[in-house]
């Protein structure tokens, strides 16, 4: 779990800087796979990709871990069962991420630019039967879920599983951002695979690098994507606090203070 949060903080760290990099010089941000790629062109980038591909396995094993033994805590009733469906959801897409960093790594994968993109993936769906349906049901999930990470950073539902040290009270602020910022991303990738559902038009799908380019046409959009990176940078800032700070719900004791205790005193 630990190395899990790790990673996954090293590759929004990655791309949160790479982001704000592309902003100032006046072009649009790309996404985790284009992040990824870019770091093969340096030792250092090539050891730092290898630490990804490794968190993100392990962020991968964790989630399946946690949906098959309930370790979130989250029951056998319907809305637990969705709700470690989706942990298995998510295992199997940083699974994915982490085939695809490892396969950067590959010297006959060298500028593959991160592998098939969400509208292929897309267009592959919407022609089987109901495909249409699936493209659908899928970004409204995926909007239903980016709206519960943005209450859940809202609400501060998270504290309940950090532990309350004077690091992670102090960082609330910046974690309730990271988590509203990824909570934003998934929903705004959701709507776009609604749309490309409702148009039949796959090109419209995509991940968080049209994320980017669907808030950059929008009033203020330079404001707005600038501030999306901001707060992937905070996103990370959280992984990494999650990978030092997490507790597991299933094995959380009662002597252990949360932030949530702490501030609630």
């Amino acid at each position: 779990m630990r190395a899990g949060y790790a990673g996954r903080g090293l590759i929004y760290l990655v791309v949160a800087i790479l982001s704000l990099f592309a902003i100032w010089r006046g072009s649009t941000p790309g996404g985790t796979g284009e992040a990824m790629a870019s770091l093969e062109r340096a030792w250092w980038g090539i050891a730092l990709l290898a630490l990804i591909a490794l968190g993100l396995a392990a962020y991968g094993i964790w989630r399946l871990v946690a949906a098959f033994w309930d370790l979130e805590a989250h029951g056998s009733e319907a809305k637990g069962i969705l709700a470690r469906l989706g942990q298995v959801v998510t295992g199997l897409i940083h699974l994915g991420l982490a085939v695809t960093a490892a396969a950067i790594l590959m010297p006959s994968s060298s500028g593959s630019g991160g592998g098939s993109s969400l509208d292929k993936w897309t267009a592959k769906i919407m022609q089987m039967p109901f495909g249409q349906w699936i493209v659908g049901i899928a970004g409204a999930i995926g909007l239903g879920a980016g709206l519960y990470y943005i209450w859940k950073g809202v609400s501060h539902k998270y504290m309940d599983n950090l532990r309350a040290k004077p690091l992670t009270l102090k960082l609330r602020p910046a974690l309730t951002l990271g988590l509203v910022a990824n909570g934003a991303v998934i929903a705004i990738v959701g709507f776009l695979l609604i749309y490309a559902a409702w148009t039949l038009d796959p090109s419209e799908a995509g991940g968080l690098a049209e994320a980017f380019d669907w808030l950059r046409e929008k009033p203020y959009g330079t404001v707005l994507v600038t501030a999306l990176a901001i707060g992937l940078l905070a996103f990370s800032l959280f992984c990494f606090v999650n990978a030092a700070y997490r507790l597991i719900p299933k094995l959380k004791t009662d002597d252990v203070e949360t932030m949530a205790r702490r501030l609630a005193n």
